[in-house]
């Protein structure tokens, strides 16, 4: 993650571009002792030789010392980082980035100016918090005025709510208040992606220190926020255990390309959902309402009329088969594994019972071996008459197809009983066919919709299921990209 240079290099040597590679010291290939040991290993594989400038050729122990005490000065110098950003928070410093509604001090790093024309808005939006709008109210009206945001992008309401646990936007920010906290989080870098995570950090690890001169709210405000997002917090447990619905975060808007999320209910009780960019921050250029039960309807439609398609069907066969056919070759080895197993037994057996007849052993040690081995003897008949016969031609019996068009007929009514009920394996197996569902509005009906779905059922049947141009009612299938039928209206 971001070693480009590194990762060319070993691109280069899989292409044997060169045979030695030169270091000024094994500390400039990696820090980590994990990194170093598998750099030197590939390169050992491709019989490339590494040297570094005053160590000569570098072998493996030297990689095992040089990748410790790399790691250890890499950590050593973390922590005296953390200790300098320490000291300069207790002296009122910043020790991070810049937060909006200040400015930087030029030739004074870690001091910070309030900025009036950001302080304003800051105190805009704790003003009409505390007097009773929501966050998505106040963001909406911010977009609508065209107020850049902190980052340059569209307010929403995350800008503004933020993570209480984490004390991030602006209603959390105690800096505003005058107080600067320092610590509430810690970065981690993940070592499979080698991108920075960040992890909430103890309360008592927190360090904070009074700022009143940068304070932009006042400390009434500031906990007349706080105290109405505490009230706001406080949720009904069975309130917050809702059963996710069969689409739940493969929706996305065909306006804008967000996601979409349920927007309550209507007076017959059929859930609404609605573009989140809209309604979150008002920025998609056609913010509508759809039906969520309508959605799914028109999802349902379009796999059902594309799986029924006979060349689906066909494929559907032949994976059949070749399941079969896999199922059948491991009953057939299994089999034939109990058979030698039992013929080398009774081979055993049968040279114990010589021997102790013929007086060439002890009947006292040779016997309990021999009541042993017939004991397994025992155990593997039993497994044998349990194993099924070796098979012959395998073929697909009609109840079989007769089942998949059952199953077919079921599916709507299956899956949506299932998510309403809680059932998250139904919702888990929606999600092992589809991947988004792009909602659009259809212009030519009243209220009529339209679906792209993109999917996974090449993956699961192959693309010979799904070749180009085939339609069916209700879309088309793309083998290259996976199912996408646009269902027309409903």
């Amino acid at each position: 993650m971001g070693r480009d240079g590194l990762l060319h290099l070993m691109d280069k040597a899989r292409e044997h571009e060169f045979d030695v590679l030169v270091v000024e010291a094994l500390d400039r290939l990696s820090r980590d002792m994990e990194d170093l040991a598998g750099i030197h290993k590939r390169l050992s594989f491709l019989g490339i030789e590494i040297r570094a400038v005053h160590e000569g050729v570098v072998n493996t122990v030297l990689v095992g010392l040089r990748g410790l005490v790399g790691q250890l000065y890499r950590e050593d110098i973390a922590h005296k980082v953390r200790r300098g950003q320490a000291g300069r928070v207790n002296k009122g410093l910043h020790a991070g980035g810049l937060t909006y509604g200040y400015s930087y001090v030029l030739g004074d790093p870690g001091k910070r100016l309030i900025a009036e024309d950001e302080a304003e808005i800051v105190r805009r939006i704790f003003r009409e918090y505390v007097d009773g709008q929501t966050p998505r109210d106040i963001a909406h009206n911010l977009n609508s005025e065209s107020i850049p945001a902190p980052r340059g992008r569209a307010w929403n309401a995350s800008t503004i709510n933020g993570n209480a646990q984490r004390g991030t936007g602006l209603l959390h920010n105690e800096l505003y208040a005058g107080r600067l906290v320092w610590n509430r989080v810690r970065m981690i870098k993940d070592p499979d992606t080698g991108k920075r995570v960040s992890r909430p950090n103890p309360k008592g690890e927190w360090r904070i220190v009074e700022v009143p001169d940068l304070a932009i709210v006042s400390s009434d405000l500031f906990d007349a926020a706080h105290a109405r997002k505490k009230a706001r917090a406080t949720t009904h447990p069975s309130h917050q255990r809702r059963p996710r619905h069969m689409l739940a975060g493969l929706l996305r808007c065909g306006a804008c390309g967000a996601g979409m999320s349920s927007k309550g209910m209507d007076k017959s009780k059929r859930i609404r959902i609605r573009c989140s960019a809209a309604t979150e921050s008002g920025t998609c250029a056609d913010p509508k309402t759809f039906y969520l039960d309508t959605v799914e309807t028109a999802v349902l439609n379009g796999l059902t009329a594309e799986l029924r398609h006979p060349e689906v069907i066909a494929q559907y066969v032949q994976t059949y088969h070749e399941e079969r056919k896999r199922l059948a070759a491991d009953t057939d080895a299994r089999r034939t594994r109990l058979e030698r197993r039992l013929e080398e037994l009774s081979r055993e057996i049968e040279r114990l019972v010589n021997a102790i007849a013929k007086g060439h052993g002890d009947p006292a040690v040779l016997g309990p071996q021999s009541t042993t081995l017939n004991e397994e003897r025992k155990c593997i008949l039993a497994e044998l008459d349990r194993v099924p016969a070796a098979t012959g031609v395998i073929a697909l019996h009609p109840a079989v197809l007769a089942r998949y068009e059952e199953q077919l007929n079921q599916l709507q009514t299956g899956l949506a009983k299932g998510i309403a009920s809680g059932d998250s394996e139904c919702a888990e197996a929606m999600r092992d066919l589809i991947e988004t569902v792009t909602v659009f509005r259809d212009p030519s009906r009243i209220g009529g919709i339209e679906v792209e779905i993109t999917g996974r059922l090449t993956a699961l049947l192959g693309e010979g299921a799904f070749p180009h141009g085939v339609k069916g009612v209700g879309g088309m299938v793309v083998a290259g990209e996976g199912l996408e039928p646009p269902t027309p209206g409903l």
